[in-house]
């Protein structure tokens, strides 16, 4: 690639940036110098992500609504990239949904749809697209970090469609990481425990536990998340943070159930 570019900095493309982990690492992104794609259903949302960068960053942002759902919309999301910046550098596959907890017996359908469709549809299409574009670039490869979830590795109750999603995503993680070897392109999973988002927030109030009680959980700042994603991709070409678990220290996790 030109001089250009590497004054530019490393490209990025993160999903779901309108909100919660997808704009703390958007904005984290930004501050070391990364050019950042914003993606998300809402363009209000993006905007008001990018309206928080700090200083003269917010020029080194560019907010694309995008359904990832959609193929159509995530192939022009990544047409877009390329058009613009020539290349990527990394895509945080960080885009989800989930519905209100219910018992397994009484999931409708469409919720269950509805969850899938994002959380593991969309992490393929976007997942597909970046390769694709990391594979015929020059130079060629990247890194792909999606995002999990301790969901990954064990259930809260009445979570079945999010939770399949998740591990889902873990099959996901191993196959790009498997079939990138050849083209450069690493991939690895950040799996994520009570992060102080907004939906999180919940959380902290009381969360249902296995024994059918309910009990606050801790929450950590975001910051340890937008740190860990940073230092994933800090690694160089030939090293590749498969997965990590970034959590607050004391929730109910190990033991869990």
């Amino acid at each position: 690639m030109s001089d250009a570019h590497d004054k530019a900095g490393k490209v990025a493309v993160v999903t779901g940036a309108g909100s919660g982990i997808g704009r703390s690492v958007a904005l984290g992104l930004l501050d070391a110098g990364y050019r950042v794609v914003l993606a998300g259903r809402r363009a209000d949302r993006l905007d008001a992500t990018i309206a928080q960068a700090a200083g003269q960053t917010s020029a080194h942002a560019l907010a694309l609504p995008t359904d990832v759902a959609d193929p159509a919309a995530v192939d022009a999301l990544f047409a877009e990239v390329e058009s613009v910046y020539g290349r990527l550098d990394l895509l945080f596959n960080n885009a989800g949904a989930n519905v209100p907890g219910v018992p397994f017996e009484d999931l409708r359908h469409e919720q269950w749809r509805s969850v899938i469709d994002v959380n593991l549809t969309g992490a393929f299409l976007c997942a597909q697209a970046a390769y694709r574009l990391m594979k015929r670039q020059s130079p060629q490869g990247g890194r792909i970090i999606n995002n999990g979830s301790l969901s990954a590795h064990a259930p809260r109750p009445h979570s079945a469609p999010y939770t399949a999603s998740k591990h889902a995503i873990t099959g996901l993680t191993k196959s790009i990481a498997l079939d990138g070897r050849n083209h450069g392109i690493a991939c690895g999973q950040i799996d994520i425990g009570n992060a102080a988002t907004d939906i999180a927030a919940k959380l902290g109030e009381g969360a249902l536990q296995p024994n059918g009680t309910v009990q606050p959980e801790p929450l950590m700042d975001m910051k340890s998340v937008t740190d860990t994603v940073l230092y994933m991709d800090s690694l160089p070409p030939q090293a590749n943070a498969l997965f990590i678990t970034v959590m607050a220290t004391t929730m109910p996790f190990v033991g869990r159930g």
